[in-house]
């Protein structure tokens, strides 16, 4: 990954979440904990819906699709982070720095829009039972999970085409414990504002759109529910509100970052722990409690390896 030949500055500080040896152990504790949940948890959700036959519905495709980019945005940063508590000078490279940027923005954004397919497919289900299967087939479900990786892909690209190239020739402190796209855009030897609008433009765009997207769908189906009291909308209301409650997690710390990017309070530091750290652990969690036939599965599942002759 190549950078403008102005830059001077090979590698980022990262000033981590605190300097007291005894709260970095404790963190470390936490984080850790956190950490192997949320990969455990979105494994366990992968491989239940794939070893169910009843979860082989759109809903749970799609959903496994998020605990797939759940466990990626698990890895992008929580794994250093977790190496630098125990490091004095916590540094990371040019490359190492742009790529993080790359991979924090592909996630986030295909999760955006694999929230939003999800929010359609409940509107589907509720509004328009009878079509369900008709609409929301096999091939459908391919195309919202090709179309979310590629908007992620897509929208961290148009990040990363005008950072790279940015002039870094002196400071190199990100007050951070991974590369901020808003911090290092910060760093750069020129007058950023330019930049700085157009992180917000791109960001803010396609975080609001897919926010209004789905609660324009939230209010339709809520006021479909009111219409019709059907033991199949019922069901499907169940698993909206679990789908609701992810969404207002997700999109809450996101359009925050993105609507004041660049003007940085001292609790931004832990909504961005929350975000990158705690956001992945929301589905196994939520999905877990709240949703009747993945806890069925589980017992299933857990029941055919614990008397495996019954």
């Amino acid at each position: 990954m190549a950078h403008s030949n102005e830059s001077t500055v090979s590698e980022f500080v990262l000033l981590g979440l605190s300097k007291s040896w005894g709260l970095q152990l404790l963190l470390f504790t936490i984080f850790s904990v956190i950490y192997v949940t949320s990969v455990l948890g979105n494994v366990m959700i992968i491989v239940i819906i794939f070893a169910d036959s009843h979860l082989n519905s759109p809903m749970y495709f799609l959903l496994g699709h998020l605990s797939f980019i759940d466990i990626c945005q698990s890895n992008f940063a929580t794994p250093k982070m977790l190496v630098d508590f125990f490091v004095e000078l916590k540094t990371i490279s040019f490359e190492g720095c742009m790529t993080q940027i790359f991979l924090l923005h592909s996630f986030v954004g295909s999760e955006m829009m694999l929230l939003v397919a999800m929010g359609y497919d409940r509107f589907v289900a509720i509004c328009k039972p009878l079509h369900y299967n008709l609409i929301m087939n096999r091939r459908v479900c391919i195309i919202f999970v090709s179309i979310s990786w590629s908007v992620g892909i897509l929208h961290s690209v148009s990040h990363l085409a005008f950072t790279v190239n940015l002039p870094f020739c002196g400071p190199n402190e990100v007050d951070s414990f991974f590369c901020d796209l808003p911090l290092v855009i910060k760093l750069a030897c020129m007058d950023t504002y330019r930049m700085e609008i157009l992180t917000l433009a791109n960001s803010g765009l396609i975080s609001l759109s897919c926010f209004l997207a789905l609660v324009i769908s939230y209010i339709i189906i809520l006021v479909t529910v009111q219409r019709q009291s059907s033991s199949g909308s019922s069901k499907a209301l169940s698993t909206l509100t679990a789908h609701i409650t992810v969404v207002i997690l997700f999109f809450g710390p996101c359009i925050y970052f993105y609507i004041w990017p660049f003007s940085r309070l001292s609790v931004d530091k832990f909504l961005s722990v929350f975000y990158t750290i705690c956001t992945p652990l929301l589905n196994p969690i939520i999905y877990s409690l709240r949703n009747e036939d993945v806890k069925s599965a589980l017992r299933k599942l857990r029941n055919s390896h614990v008397n495996p002759g019954k």
